[in-house]
């Protein structure tokens, strides 16, 4: 029977299953059963924490070439992450679309949602491919010293080739996430942080290749990382449950559902990175110290940050399970107790990290570099600041995965765009730039600068998850159909 067929046929297996997570106890009351909650969670933190290996290797090897390298990548990772977002949004609702068919046991829509992920990174290849050739362009309005300008120029065009091929395995691990599989994605996430760690120091110090070794050490991981996947996908066990062999062709409609909810769902973080990255610009702006210190800060904060997120997409999961399983209260319940668990890891981490901090610190710059010290001293002073953003950051990251388990798309980036753009930005720009002057004449204790700068991300970040949580609670989302 072909795919298509398949998709609208009423098959046995497409009644709706049990409920995710639940334990029934003696007396037929349901209960969240916190350790099939884990189950689930554990492995997507482990496969989220490979990425903080990547990050923090790309981090010391290039901190091992110059500061003045470290702050280049800091200048554009982050527009890097922007450009992922909002271009390979088309695939972030494949985790929500499988999930949801999962629960409703209609497995061959998962595996379509998988191909369509890998049709829609083709379609957009060419885009990237301009963008990856405009890095002076995209760089030249901001007023970046020259020198360092163009070492992120020499970074960013294979680093974005990396971004292409990553948004492809994105789109394979979501699906593999939304299956409740997440062994399988954690098994290619630790093989292409492993990759990538050995051609870094290939193409950086075998080769000679300098910043631009580092992102092409990212490009060849990824593309293992997309040819893992593809294999796993089209393995026997996937071939006899998900039809994964017949559903490979392009249909319309599903790409059209990608894009229908991934534009919304790619904008909300990209707003959220956009706004970082312009806040890192102008950290770089003050000096190489501010550059360089944020930069380290960033990628330490992913401790916390990235198996946070692995944990918040298992209330994707789950959310989008009970939601097949047509038991949206249910969903409400699950999804609240994930949201509650990551705001735990994320604010607990976070200050275990700033604790850490003075010990870590040096290990991410070179001592003969007559900036390190004053680089460490600063970024022991903002991991502070960034433990104290932390714990609402997993407030949002937590409500954000929920909401986009349940197909809520359009209201959260409508909600967030104006805090972006209309609080963080100015606000940051103005305790950066502007210590002590007009409406912040409360900071001159704190120095402004670099500090004045942190704070608005602290802000920033409080704004946003009560805002995101106050749309989960609100439970408007439990009338979306996708």
């Amino acid at each position: 029977m072909s795919a298509e067929v398949m998709d609208t046929a009423a098959l046995p297996g497409s009644v709706a299953g049990p409920l995710p997570a639940c334990r029934i106890d003696p007396v037929g009351r349901e209960h969240v059963d916190l350790r099939s909650v884990l189950a689930l969670a554990v492995p997507l933190m482990l496969s989220n924490a490979t990425q903080i290996a990547l990050n923090l290797t790309d981090v010391w090897f290039v901190g091992h070439i110059s500061t003045k390298a470290l702050a280049a990548v800091g200048a554009v990772q982050l527009l890097v992450i922007v450009v992922m977002c909002v271009l390979g949004g088309v695939v972030v609702p494949v985790q929500t679309v499988v999930a949801q068919s999962e629960g409703s046991r209609r497995h061959w829509r998962a595996s379509q949602a998988a191909w369509s992920a890998l049709w829609a990174t083709l379609f957009i290849a060419p885009v990237f491919a301009l963008i990856a050739f405009s890095g002076h362009f995209i760089l030249a309005p901001f007023g970046l010293e020259k020198g360092i300008e163009d070492l992120a120029c020499e970074f960013w065009l294979p680093r974005i080739v990396g971004a292409l091929l990553g948004v492809a395995v994105w789109g394979l691990l979501s699906f593999f996430s939304g299956i409740a599989r997440p062994g399988i994605t954690l098994l290619i996430s630790i093989v292409t942080a492993i990759v990538n760690i050995i051609f870094n120091a290939l193409f950086i110090f075998s080769l000679h290749w300098g910043i631009a070794g580092s992102g092409w050490a990212t490009a060849v991981s990824e593309a293992l990382g997309v040819l893992l996947g593809v294999a796993v996908l089209l393995s026997g066990e996937f071939r006899d449950c998900y039809r994964s062999h017949l559903t490979w062709r392009p249909r319309w409609s599903r790409l059209w559902q990608l894009v229908r909810l991934g534009l919304p769902m790619g904008l909300l973080p990209a707003a959220g990175f956009l706004g970082l990255w312009l806040f890192q610009t102008m950290q770089v702006r003050l000096g190489t110290v501010s550059g360089a210190a944020a930069q380290i800060v960033l990628m330490l904060t992913s401790i916390c940050f990235l198996p946070g997120i692995g944990l918040a997409s298992a209330g994707t999961t789950l959310v989008g399970e009970s939601i097949g399983a047509k038991d949206s209260h249910w969903a409400m319940r699950v999804g609240t107790r994930v949201i509650l668990l990551t705001m735990v890891y994320m604010g607990g981490s976070g200050l275990l990290l700033a604790l850490a901090g003075p010990w870590l610190l040096p290990l991410f710059t070179t001592a003969s570099d007559p900036d390190s010290a004053a680089t460490a001293t600063l970024a022991v002073r903002l991991l502070w600041l960034a433990a104290a953003y932390q714990l609402f950051d997993g407030l949002n990251q937590g409500s954000i995965s929920c909401l986009r388990g349940a197909g809520d798309a359009s209201v959260p980036t409508i909600l967030v765009l104006p805090v972006s753009w209309f609080i963080f930005v100015p606000l940051a720009h103005s305790l950066t730039f502007s210590p002590g002057q007009g409406w912040v004449n409360f900071l001159p204790q704190l120095g402004g600068g670099a500090t004045g700068g942190w704070l608005a991300v602290v802000i920033y970040m409080v704004l946003m998850g009560i805002t995101l949580f106050l749309r989960w609670r609100s439970a408007a989302w439990q009338s979306i159909r996708i």
